[in-house]
């Protein structure tokens, strides 16, 4: 089955607001001619309502990095759904294992924020992937798609065919390391046989499985040429609008 493919930039903790509209600004005007593929760029909190204003007459859309899963409440510091959706986000990032690492985020919380996110009509790009630990002790596959069950469990089979899931092993993220080819479909592929024992094989074949992990320019068409990678959630070379777009247009000359 052909899917839409989806490639998002994750600018984590990075750029100010006049930075981000910038970058949004390049991206919007690189990326334009490319309509056979979706593109979302995932700027800070602080910034969320004026990138999606500025990139609201193109196609490309505006994620969030994490949100809460209640829509207010004593929560500190916290961003709601209903705060996303207001603000014009189309995407949010939840489980990302920089969340999950460094504060402390847990399946049940994903899966809660899942269910919140679509609740309020934003759709979820969820994360999941092994420590390289988990690797080498053969864990790989059965950790991930415990991920997976765990994300999804609160979701409807309509619902979660318009989820992603974004698959990027630790050991990937930020390293330079990437993860072969053949390594990333194993797990795609794994991925996909889990959705389907979830919801049936043909609600698994609509969800795009992104995958993650030191994705550029170099390595993102062999990537993307493995029958279950229909995307990439992009870090460090989603800070540059040319490295981006050049992920983006992996499929030009094909």
């Amino acid at each position: 089955m052909s899917r839409r493919p989806i490639l998002a930039g994750n600018w984590k903790l990075n750029l100010t607001v006049r930075e981000s509209l910038e970058l949004a600004s390049a991206v919007r005007d690189k990326c334009a001619r490319h309509r056979d593929v979706d593109v979302v760029v995932a700027p800070t909190h602080l910034a969320l309502h004026a990138v999606a204003q500025r990139l609201a007459d193109s196609p490309v859309r505006v994620a969030a990095q994490n949100c809460h899963w209640a829509d207010q409440g004593a929560f500190t510091g916290e961003i709601s759904p209903a705060h996303l959706a207001d603000a014009g986000v189309a995407w949010c990032i939840i489980g990302h294992s920089e969340r999950r690492q460094f504060f402390g985020e847990t399946d049940d919380g994903v899966a809660k924020k899942a269910r919140a996110l679509h609740d309020r009509g934003v759709l979820p790009i969820i994360c999941v992937g092994e420590s390289l630990d988990q690797r080498d002790a053969g864990q790989t596959l059965s950790w991930v798609t415990g991920q997976v069950k765990a994300a999804l469990a609160e979701l409807t089979a309509d619902e979660a065919a318009v989820s992603v899931v974004a698959y990027e092993p630790i050991w990937a993220i930020g390293t330079g390391r990437t993860a072969s080819p053949e390594q990333a479909q194993e797990v795609h592929a794994a991925i996909r046989a889990t959705l389907a024992e979830l919801y049936g094989r043909a609600i698994a074949d609509r969800i795009r499985i992104q995958y993650g992990g030191s994705v550029k320019p170099s390595n993102v068409k062999t990537l993307m040429a493995q029958p279950d990678i229909d995307g990439a959630l992009v870090g460090g070379a989603s800070l540059t609008a040319d490295s981006f777009a050049g992920i983006v247009a992996h499929r030009a000359e094909d």
